[in-house]
């Protein structure tokens, strides 16, 4: 054979190894490979290897060999910035564009697509304006897969006009742009635009179907969701993972107990239960929010792959049921069994606390946040936690606790102290806490009635009609029928 076939035939084996199944744990070896048939400074070879480099996300890797390459060619520089456009930092893939237009070697239709990705991925609009520009220049804006790259940055950036104009300049519009573009307008809040784009596709995908289908529950527009979901059904699509995700919550707020039901068993009869268990947890929170707990600890102990993540949804639906002491006892189950608790967790636990009244281990379970846990509680659990002092007649340890909080309080926190106090009849710190509210509220006029309220039943005329200067300069109307009853 001569030497020609010979280097060709070894170039054939190396190319069949890089992309052969194994080529993630024979990397090095095959790189060995490389260097004793002399090919390291192939371009062919290195742009297939930096390639395969880039799909294992090993660009540390692919950049030292890159650097030892004397004269890379437009192949290798397409491999390196498609590797960058894939794992950080991103911006390697602009900085080797621009290196690359400095050597005088021009892009081909296989540059920008990975380039106008990591513009998106920075959300670096000026970058990605002058490429789109420099793809208009150079002809390359009748390639497809560089359209939807443009499309897919100027959504990204949430520039919907921008890629409404390049939607509406393409001839053969596939579902992928379809789908880019309707996602674009629903993240923007946009969800008509986006719904009527929805109706123009002459074909869809499940990701079509999902998209629409979690904008309209994510804006509250539930019965168009189940509508929708029939649809679907109808024209034989079949759910998945995200399908499932989204669709049970829209059950239980709709109370549609027998579709949540439906779509229980149209998930163990596809295998769901084994390979997702997004779908366990889900079905987990439908059952507690429709109030059947025999349902959802059936799902619970069916998960073959327990997260924290479902700890939290069974613990926090027992809390929201009113069986608190049960929710303690699986949290306690959990710690058993070696999970570590999170932020959700404890919010969790705290919730179960203040529904059944167990006051004292309240205040443990939120000293054991930071002391035990390295947790540093947040908003919601001072909250939980003047709740539950509040309703035990604890109103002042309450105050302390909100007094001694790092982060301000809020008005439903305020609101909680207040309802505690009314409760109790510690009106000194109501007074406090109606004046935080109007502070933190000052549209809000039943705060003002409130404190009026407060005052006259003290005898604080003079304190009244402070309050009735401040409504006006603040241009309240008072609100009929306020009581100190929240």
């Amino acid at each position: 054979m001569s030497r020609g076939g010979t280097i060709r035939e070894v170039e054939r084996k190396i190319l069949s190894h890089l992309h052969g199944r194994r080529s993630r744990i024979h990397l090095t070896q095959i790189h060995a490979h490389i260097l004793r048939h002399h090919l390291h400074q192939s371009n062919h070879i290195l742009s297939h290897f930096i390639s395969v480099c880039g799909s294992l996300r090993k660009m540390d890797y692919a950049h030292l060999i890159f650097l030892q390459t004397h004269h890379p060619n437009i192949l290798l520089y397409n491999s390196m910035i498609k590797g960058y456009s894939l794992s950080p930092p991103f911006q390697t893939s602009l900085h080797l564009f621009c290196t690359m237009k400095k050597h005088r070697i021009w892009p081909d239709e296989f540059t920008f697509a990975p380039i106008l990705k990591s513009c998106s991925n920075l959300s670096d609009v000026k970058f990605g304006q002058t490429v789109h520009s420099q793809v208009v220049s150079l002809g390359f804006h009748c390639f497809s897969a560089i359209r939807v790259g443009i499309v897919e940055m100027y959504t990204k950036f949430g520039l919907l006009e921008d890629a409404k104009k390049v939607f509406d300049e393409m001839h053969q519009r596939d579902v992928i742009i379809w789908n880019l573009l309707i996602h674009g307008y629903c993240k923007t809040g946009n969800v008509d635009m986006g719904y009527n784009l929805f109706k123009q596709m002459k074909e869809r995908n499940i990701v079509s179907w999902n998209t629409m289908l979690s904008s309209l529950s994510k804006s509250n527009r539930d019965f168009e969701a189940m509508k929708l979901f029939h649809e679907m059904r109808d024209k034989e699509f079949e759910p998945d993972e995200a399908t499932i995700v989204t669709m049970l919550p829209v059950c239980a707020r709709l109370g549609e107990d027998n579709i949540g039901q439906w779509i229980h068993s149209y998930a163990k009869s596809n295998g769901f239960y084994q390979n997702h268990v997004s779908v366990c947890n889900s079905l987990i929170d439908f059952y507690c929010k429709r109030g059947n707990l025999d349902s959802a600890f059936m799902v619970f102990n069916d998960i073959p792959s327990k997260t924290v993540v479902s700890w939290n949804i069974i613990i926090s639906g027992l809390g929201f049921n009113g069986n608190g002491e049960k929710g303690l006892s699986l949290f306690d189950e959990m710690i058993k069994n070696g999970f570590n608790p999170n932020v959700s967790t404890f919010i969790g636990v705290l919730s179960c606390c203040v529904h059944s009244g167990l006051i004292q281990r309240g205040r443990d379970l939120f000293s054991s946040m930071a002391l035990n846990h390295k947790i540093e509680p947040k908003l919601e659990h001072y909250g939980c936690m003047v709740d539950l002092l509040g309703r035990g007649g604890f109103v002042k340890e309450a105050y302390g606790l909100v007094k001694s909080m790092p982060m301000k309080p809020n008005a439903v926190l305020w609101g909680a102290l207040l309802s505690s106090c009314c409760n109790f009849g510690e009106m000194e710190v109501a007074e406090v806490a109606i004046k935080e509210l109007i502070t933190l509220e000052p549209w809000n006029s039943g705060n003002y009635v409130l404190l009026s309220n407060l005052y006259a039943e003290r005898g604080k005329w003079d304190e009244i009609e402070k309050v009735r200067v401040l409504m006006m300069d603040n241009k309240i109307e008072k609100a009929p029928g306020q009581s100190m009853v929240r």
